[in-house]
């Protein structure tokens, strides 16, 4: 593939994986190639390459003689989702309190800002934001492959959250990233744990299916704009 059919296929890949992050294509929307392409203004190939991508992060299913959907994981799945997610996330935590890289709080604590800057003002963009504070905890171990399993869980725990967790404030979740600075900050790993396990258990074990009344077309419009830009 060439460079720029590379490009193009991380820039659909990014925009569609931002928008079922964003809980816009919701579990179980079907994300037809030439919808998806005529919304982006790009061709089949590419989105079949970026949906391939999406796939493999278990973000999106593809159904025989039927195309690709959104992908809607079982409680079971849920439940081992965040599980591992624990795991990674403790241990992201115990190497943390050991050793924090120099601008490592300066960087935990403008996102913590950039969060509250949006609490209460646009859910899609809160959602985002508090994944990432995840992710970048993850990236500052310094751990390559460890941060990409943390993001990918993160990932696949944003669409979890649109099948099965109740609406809830933003503010728990900005306060108790705060906490876990603070905890990693004094080197008590119990206490930072002890956090995030609280802040990882608010996901709901009840379905929730949200009425989703919006067409894929008028969803990937938006996102649509940021690739022409």
């Amino acid at each position: 593939m060439s460079d720029d059919k590379n490009t193009l296929t991380d820039a659909v890949h990014d925009l569609l994986q931002k928008a079922i992050i964003e809980q816009a294509l919701t579990p179980g929307m079907r994300l037809p190639e030439d919808t998806v392409g005529e919304q982006f203004g790009v061709s089949r190939t590419i989105v079949r390459h970026a949906l391939v991508r999406l796939e493999n992060e278990g973000l999106v299913v593809t159904r025989r003689n039927r195309g690709a959907f959104v992908a809607e994981p079982s409680r079971e799945e849920a439940q081992q989702v965040f599980a591992v997610r624990r795991c990674l996330e403790n241990e992201v935590i115990r190497i943390l309190c050991q050793q924090m890289p120099e601008n490592g709080y300066d960087r935990l604590e403008a996102h913590v800002r950039s969060e509250q800057n949006v609490k209460g003002k646009d859910g899609p963009v809160s959602i985002r934001l508090a994944g990432e504070f995840h992710v970048l905890l993850a990236e500052l171990t310094g751990n390559d492959v460890l941060a990409r399993y943390v993001s990918e869980v993160v990932r696949r725990g944003s669409l979890i959250m649109s099948m099965y967790a109740r609406n809830h404030s933003s503010d728990c979740a900005v306060d108790e990233h705060s906490q876990i600075i603070e905890a990693i900050r004094a080197g008590d790993a119990e206490r930072a744990i002890h956090i995030m396990d609280h802040h990882l258990g608010a996901v709901a074990g009840r379905a929730e299916f949200p009425s989703r009344l919006d067409s894929v077309q008028s969803i990937l419009s938006h996102y649509g704009k940021e690739l022409a830009q």
